[in-house]
């Protein structure tokens, strides 16, 4: 099971990107082995964030679309998540507290593996970030 970050779905839908080309390769193979995919619900918090902040309101829907498409499940985030954040945050020092809460939601659901060009998920001990 790999979870999949916020940024997957933005490289899918946005300009020509190095990224872009990994994506839709990494994308596709673990497809193709029938991988099973997963995100939590504060994935689709932070897509609506980013679209709104940067006034790009009509990336939304494709955005959600390519996430939605891909995903077997989206995990709600609950008060266990949130409290495993927040003893998440002084054990891992420096990551931010929306990282926490995916750190959070993979825990719990005994998810080690994500898909995400975020580098500060390499603080985290118990996640393997595949790129």
């Amino acid at each position: 099971m790999i979870f999949i970050d916020s940024n997957i779905p933005m490289y899918l839908i946005g300009a020509d990107h190095p990224n872009k080309e990994r994506t839709i390769s990494v994308l596709q193979r673990l497809v193709r082995d029938e991988t099973r995919l997963v995100t939590d619900a504060e994935i689709l918090q932070e897509i609506l964030h980013r679209y709104t902040a940067i006034k790009r309101i009509e990336a939304i829907g494709p955005a959600y679309d390519a996430i939605l498409g891909i995903v077997d499940e989206v995990f709600p985030v609950g008060s266990d998540d949130l409290i495993l954040a927040k003893d998440i945050l002084p054990a891992f020092s420096g990551v931010s507290a929306r990282d926490a809460v995916h750190a959070a939601v993979m825990k719990n659901n005994d998810i080690e593996t994500i898909f995400s060009f975020d580098t500060d998920f390499d603080a985290f001990s118990f996640i393997t970030r595949i790129f």
